[in-house]
């Protein structure tokens, strides 16, 4: 059995490749049941969640069996020790015998594989001619966010926001030299209403940006809220924004951006339009106009860690 580590895993799934094979996933489909989702309670502190995350693809017997056993500690960077908050690691199993083919860096391949994910909806949802993002959040996953939507679209100038003014202009120094321009913003507000793309991973309990100040025509990309009690966008956001998920199975039950509005009434099942694989299969359309803002919610799916564990051990071999 292959130990794959992180310098390993991003030097092995490049955006382009990754994005294509999670599109191919996405449209041929394999078997992703509902991740389990436990609270761990933490005492004085914020809880923790177990996440347990099995996938298989299609065929009989399946080429792979993959279960991906994720920790987040939404504390742990305030902590004298300043882990990361998301743990974890993906166990590839060969499907025909069960027999272990690789044990993969968990934190990495799921920051690899959510920012393809943010790509591919982009590629359907985001205007051809983007240039101008906005990451909001400056954790784990904003540095991937960044490189793969400036890989799925024409971007050349990107703007960071953070609660902590000093960790977003670290991450734009770290990003900059990439063929885009990079500044960290001290107003949120400002940034928004001139984005093209505007990107979220943060763990906020409350909505980080205003709906308003979406400009006509912008896309919206959700990544960080992957509890119910969590929420990045506020109404106005949902109101204006035409819908779009990764799975309505997970977002329906676990995503706050759209768990709250739903029980509040402002939005209705009929009003998601599409989940990724609909739109990897052609079975809608997209971004209608160049006008309309979009929105794509992501939880993660468990289809999508096979997918790039198949690549990397792939090309690890």
């Amino acid at each position: 059995m292959k130990t794959i580590g992180p310098a390993t895993v991003n030097e092995l799934l490049d955006v382009p490749s990754l994005v294509a094979a999670l599109h191919t996933a996405f449209r041929d489909g394999g078997v992703a049941p509902v991740r389990h989702h436990h609270s761990v309670p933490m005492g004085a502190r914020d809880d923790a969640t177990l996440l347990l995350m099995p996938a298989w693809d299609n065929e009989v017997p399946p080429r792979h069996i993959g279960v991906k056993i994720v920790t987040v500690h939404p504390d742990n960077p305030t902590q004298t020790t300043a882990q990361p908050s998301v743990q974890g690691a993906y166990l590839l199993l060969d499907g025909q015998t069960g027999t272990p083919r690789a044990l993969i860096d968990g934190p990495t391949l799921t920051a690899c594989r959510t920012a393809a994910a943010s790509a591919l909806a982009s590629r359907f949802l985001s205007r051809p001619d983007a240039q101008r993002l906005v990451m909001v959040g400056t954790g784990r996953l904003a540095p991937d966010l960044i490189r793969a939507h400036c890989a799925e679209r024409p971007i050349t100038h990107v703007a960071v926001w953070g609660r902590d003014t000093d960790k977003a202009e670290n991450l734009a120094r770290r990003m900059s030299g990439n063929g885009f321009a990079v500044e960290a913003s001290g107003d949120l507000e400002a940034a928004i209403t001139n984005a093209d793309i505007v990107s979220c991973a943060t763990t906020s309990r409350t909505p980080v940006f205003a709906g308003e100040w979406l400009a006509p025509g912008s896309h919206v990309d959700l990544v960080g809220g992957f509890r119910p009690d969590m929420r990045e966008a506020d109404d106005a956001a949902m109101s204006r924004a035409r819908i779009f998920v990764d799975t309505r199975a997970g977002t329906m039950s676990e995503a706050g951006d759209i768990v709250q509005p739903m029980e509040s009434g402002l939005i209705a099942a009929d009003d998601i339009l599409a989940e990724l694989s609909e739109l990897c299969r052609d079975e809608h359309i997209g971004r209608a106009s160049t006008d309309e803002i979009t929105l794509f919610k992501s939880v993660g799916t468990a289809l999508e860690d096979l997918a790039a564990a198949e690549l990397l051990i792939d090309r690890a071999t």
